[in-house]
C-alpha cells in the first residue's frame, strides 16, 4: 500500500500475472498510467483500447488487428534494415557517440511513421512532439502542460492523416484501418487517431528504451555479451533477457471493480491497483538468480513484459523485430564497445531507460 500516492501494489511473479489476465474484477477503464490527469473516463482518447474493457475493448482491437497483421510486420522487416543501416552510416562516423540521441532514440518513431504513412519531410517534427509527449522533469508527478501541448499536435496531424487517406487511400496502416471492417462495423476517425497515438507511445517510445537497456546491460555485463559478439543468432536472447531483467514498462495501473482479496487485504471498489512485472521478473520463486543478467536463460512464458491474456501486446512482435533487427545490425559493424561516462536515465511514470548512453565502439 501506497498511502502517499494512493495506490495498492502487486509484486510477485504469480499476483501480477493472474492481474494481467483478471479483467472481471480489475479494470482498464482508467487506463494504465498512474498520471493523475490520465486517469479518467476519457483515458480511450489517447490510450485507445489499453483504456477499455470488453465488450468494446475485443470489438476495438478485433478491427484494428484487420490492419495489424502478422503479414503486415513480417513486409516491414527489410524497411526497418534500411531505416537501421541510415541510422548507423550516420552514428558510426564517429566511434564515440550518444547511442539513444543518434540511433535509438530515432529508429522506433521511424519505424512507427513508416508503418502508419507518415511522409518523410514530417517524421522529424513527429519524432520531436513523441518525445515531449513522455517527457517529465525530475519530480514531476503529472503530465505536464508541454506534453499536453504536443499531444495535441499530435493528434490534430493524425485526424488530418486519416481524412487524407478516406479520400486518397495509400498502402500503409492507417488506410488499412480505414477500411477495416467486420459485419458492417468501421473504425472512427476518433479510434483510428487514438491508436495512432497509442503507436507513438507504446510502439516508439518502449523500443527505444528496449534498445538502451540491451546496450547497458550489456555493456555492463561483458561476460555475457561475449556470447553474442561470437554468435549473433543469439541476439534475441540478449533481447529477451533484458525484457526481463530491465523491462521497459515497469509497471502498469488497473482501477479495481469489485471487491477482491489478495493475501487477507480486501480491495474494494475504486481502489488504484498497480500491476508491476518489474518486481515480477525478480521474482527468485519463478527464476533462479534473478537478479544476475544472463543471456540464455529459460524464459519463455513466465515474461510479463507485453502482458498477458485479453491486453497481451499487439506489437510485442514489431517490438522484437525491431530490437533484433538493430542489434543485429549493429553488431555487424562493430567489434565491441564501452559505456562511456555520462548516462542519463528519463523522468518517467511508465518507462524505464535513457535519454541519454555515451558508447565507445570498436569498429568492423
Amino acid at each position: 500500500r501506497n498511502d502517499e500516492l494512493n495506490f495498492w501494489a502487486l509484486t510477485r511473479h504469480a499476483d501480477v500475472h493472474s492481474g494481467f489476465r483478471n479483467s472481471t474484477e480489475l479494470s482498464n477503464k482508467l487506463g494504465v498510467s498512474l498520471d493523475p490527469i490520465s486517469r479518467t473516463p476519457e483515458a480511450y482518447r489517447t490510450m485507445s483500447f489499453l483504456a477499455m474493457d470488453d465488450p468494446a475493448h475485443l470489438r476495438l482491437r478485433t478491427l484494428v488487428s484487420k490492419g495489424f497483421t502478422p503479414r503486415r510486420i513480417r513486409e516491414l522487416e527489410a524497411r526497418v534494415q534500411e531505416l537501421t543501416r541510415a541510422h548507423l552510416d550516420t552514428a558510426l562516423q564517429s566511434e564515440s557517440f550518444d547511442y539513444i540521441t543518434e540511433f535509438a532514440g530515432k529508429l522506433p518513431m521511424d519505424v512507427i511513421s513508416e508503418l502508419v504513412g507518415v511522409p518523410q519531410e514530417d517524421r522529424e517534427r513527429l519524432r520531436v512532439l513523441a518525445d515531449a509527449v513522455m517527457h517529465r522533469d525530475d519530480g514531476v508527478t503529472d503530465v505536464p502542460k508541454a506534453a499536453l501541448v504536443a499531444a495535441m499536435d499530435l493528434l490534430v496531424y493524425y485526424a488530418d492523416m486519416v481524412k487524407q487517406r478516406r479520400r486518397t487511400p495509400h498502402d500503409d496502416l492507417t488506410s488499412a484501418l480505414v477500411e477495416a471492417e467486420i459485419d458492417g462495423d468501421r473504425l472512427g476517425d476518433d479510434e483510428i487517431m487514438a491508436f495512432l497515438f497509442l503507436m507513438v507511445v507504446a510502439g516508439n517510445e518502449t523500443t527505444t528504451k528496449l534498445l538502451g537497456n540491451a546496450m547497458y546491460w550489456g555493456g555492463v555485463n561483458p561476460d555475457q555479451l561475449a556470447q553474442v559478439h561470437s554468435d549473433h543468432s543469439r541476439i534475441p536472447l540478449w533481447v529477451e533477457e533484458t525484457l526481463r531483467y530491465d523491462t521497459s514498462s515497469q509497471i502498469l495501473a488497473r482501477v479495481v471493480d469489485r471487491d477482491i482479496e489478495f493475501h487477507g487485504t480486501t480491495l474494494h471498489p475504486g481502489d488504484t491497483l498497480l500491476l508491476v512485472p518489474g518486481s515480477a521478473h525478480r521474482d527468485e520463486r519463478v527464476f533462479d538468480d534473478p537478479d544476475e543478467f544472463r543471456i540464455g536463460r529459460e524464459i519463455g512464458s513466465k515474461l510479463l513484459s507485453f502482458g498477458s491474456g485479453a491486453h497481451f501486446c499487439l506489437g510485442a512482435h514489431l517490438a522484437r523485430m525491431e530490437a533484433r533487427v538493430a542489434l543485429t545490425e549493429l553488431f555487424e559493424r562493430i567489434r565491441g564497445y564501452e559505456l562511456d561516462d555520462g548516462a542519463v536515465r528519463v523522468h518517467s511514470s511508465s518507462v524505464r531507460g535513457f535519454a541519454h548512453l555515451p558508447i565507445t565502439v570498436t569498429k568492423v
